[in-house]
């Protein structure tokens, strides 16, 4: 019997990278299913999504909202900050209160860093641009402000940027020691509640096998580490891939749905969508 053909779609990240590297190394199997993997940035997989494309794919948790109808949430594979997270970041300015009426680079409208800010802040202009793109547009004048997600989180400060917000601290006071959660892996609805549920066990294994075999998965996750150094490249995996990322759990779930909740009462998502677990 052939294989059943399972595309997977993720980031090109450490912490992705770390992840999926038990089951893209071979190292661990799903029997009868053979994983294509699709490496692209997170906006392309939230658009991806929309059109129901892939059958597993890395999502941020702002785009469920959008696809709630198609995918289920995989309980494994969660990026969820734990009192970090996006950081707002300037070389002029200081406060959110100095950012009235100018304009922040926020990277991409699906993004939940976008939806963050967007929810959280009155009275900012905000362009979408790749997230790789903001510091240089900060840099240049273009932008008086930019929201940086990925390793941008944790080299901000050596670089000479003022932080103005990190939204990871600013959510753990709001929600009284919530997580924050920024990105989801989703499986497709018509694969069927067994098969969803196969594939998010092959996931943990996966995070499992990275985990317990470090002198090999952290090397390979940091090939997508953009200029950072291995203790840095370390940090950032483990900041993102953590025990909230094997299983989210109803703390987890409990977060998604302040988020939305949040989110839906600002008027920037239509509905709250419901939240199933495989």
């Amino acid at each position: 019997m052939t294989d059943r053909t399972i595309r997977v779609g993720h980031s090109p990240d450490p912490d992705d990278a770390f992840m999926f590297y038990g089951l893209a190394s071979g190292k661990v199997k799903l029997p009868g299913i053979r994983i294509e993997h699709l490496l692209e940035d997170i906006q392309s997989l939230n658009e991806r999504a929309i059109r129901a494309e892939l059958e597993v794919t890395a999502i941020s948790a702002h785009a469920f909202s959008a696809v709630a109808d198609r995918y289920w949430i995989m309980r494994t594979g969660a990026s969820m900050g734990e009192g970090y997270g996006p950081v707002l970041i300037s070389r002029l300015y200081g406060s959110l209160g100095e950012l009235r009426g100018k304009t922040v680079g926020t990277p991409g409208p699906l993004t939940t860093a976008t939806l963050l800010f967007k929810t959280f802040t009155e009275g900012i202009r905000n362009v979408d641009m790749p997230f790789d793109a903001i510091m240089g547009a900060v840099d240049r004048g273009e932008i008086d402000a930019g929201l940086l997600i990925h390793e941008g989180q944790i080299t901000y400060a050596s670089l000479g940027y003022q932080k103005v917000i990190d939204f990871g601290e600013f959510w753990q006071e709001e929600t009284h020691g919530l997580p924050l959660p920024l990105g989801l892996d989703v499986v497709r609805k018509d694969l069927g509640e067994e098969l969803a549920g196969k594939l998010s066990a092959g996931l943990r294994e996966s995070i499992a096998y990275g985990y317990a075999h470090q002198d090999e998965s952290i090397p390979y996750a940091l090939k997508w580490g953009r200029g950072i150094d291995t203790a840095l490249g370390e940090k950032f995996v483990k900041m993102y891939v953590s025990g909230l990322t094997i299983d989210m759990g109803e703390k987890g779930k409990e977060a998604l749905e302040y988020l939305f909740r949040a989110a839906h009462e600002r008027g920037l998502i239509a509905r709250v969508p419901g939240i199933v677990l495989f």
